[in-house]
């Protein structure tokens, strides 16, 4: 099978954690080249996972003629100038969520790609579970009837020290969490939106700690989700939820956001309640595996560039309201 040469700017927690283990499954995948700004740091991600090149700077991998795609996985606030960087250098491009801080961002972004004849994609990798899949072909199917009611919520631990404490670097709940929760909705309610309601407590930072929102669609079906960082500092605490109510049932998810392994909600009717049991592959597999057919075979992305614009869209607005 054809591969793709990755190349990873940046060596950042989440890539450590979740994008190169699922480089490293990927069949289209070839793990080649890891740049930094700590060269120890980069040294030692070269020699733990296995890639050729390792560059000290962001520039010198977007100049190897061999990378032919690129994951972006640092701070929010520099994905713009990174991500037309390496569009420009000829490179398609996955950029960790949120793509953009703002709808004018992500459009700037997306027609710089159609300039360059280039790939980008933002990196929701829990949209490609199957688990998410199944739960949509149900709505789709008419199992619970059309959907007019959806909660969701996305509460986690704060942190001592992070760029997410910081507005400068594009931090807090909103960007880093309500960006989930925007997508799960906007990915099953297919309806414009009408009114968007939000309010929330800041950090000493100036961050928004903690969010909640209301937003009201044109057809009439309705969604509300909260996100915060207030579960103590540094911890595993983490709290989810997903419930989705159509006119002749509804379905329940407790599932973390964008997990793997045999996952469970449940479908409840006027004929009972169903337990549905998924077993999903790690999501940053199926996610690079998905760009890599986008390049080598013109699948169209799954996350399209008119659906990141949309969410840009809302959280611009959730943001506006809450007085970011």
């Amino acid at each position: 099978m054809q591969k793709i040469k990755w190349g990873i700017l940046g060596t950042a927690n989440i890539a450590a954690y979740g994008m190169i283990p699922g480089m490293k499954f990927a069949d289209n995948c070839e793990l080649y080249a890891i740049a930094g700004r700590n060269p120890a740091k980069v040294l030692n991600f070269k020699n733990k996972y296995g890639f050729e090149k390792a560059y000290n700077s962001y520039d010198e991998l977007l100049a190897d003629d061999a990378v032919q795609a690129v994951y972006i996985p640092l701070p929010n606030h520099i994905h713009l100038e990174w991500v037309t960087k390496a569009l420009k250098a000829g490179k398609h491009v996955l950029c960790e969520k949120p793509l953009a801080l703002n709808e004018a961002q992500a459009r700037e972004m997306f027609q710089t790609a159609r300039d360059c004849n280039r790939i980008l994609m933002e990196a929701y990798a829990y949209l490609h579970s199957p688990y998410i899949q199944s739960l949509k072909n149900d709505i789709k199917n008419g199992l619970i009837g059309e959907v007019n009611y959806i909660e969701t919520a996305f509460v986690t631990q704060g942190y001592k020290e992070d760029f997410r404490l910081h507005k400068e670097f594009g931090g807090g709940a909103m960007y880093d969490l309500g960006c989930y929760c925007t997508t799960m909705i906007l990915s099953t309610i297919e309806s414009e939106i009408e009114q968007v309601k939000a309010v929330a407590e800041f950090s000493e930072p100036g961050v928004d700690f903690l969010t909640s929102a209301i937003i009201k669609f044109k057809n009439g079906a309705r969604a509300c989700f909260d996100v915060g960082m207030i579960l103590g500092e540094n911890s595993n605490s983490r709290f989810d939820r997903l419930y989705i109510h159509g006119t002749k049932g509804n379905i329940k998810s407790d599932v973390e956001y964008n997990q793997s392994g045999e996952l469970t909600y449940f479908v409840t009717t006027t004929d009972g309640i169903q337990k549905r049991k998924i077993f999903a592959p790690q999501n940053y597999t199926l996610e690079v595996e998905q760009l890599g057919r986008c390049i080598l075979q013109g699948e169209k992305p799954h996350i399209s560039p008119e659906f990141s614009i949309k969410n840009a869209r809302l959280i611009d607005s959730v943001l506006k309201e809450i007085g970011w």
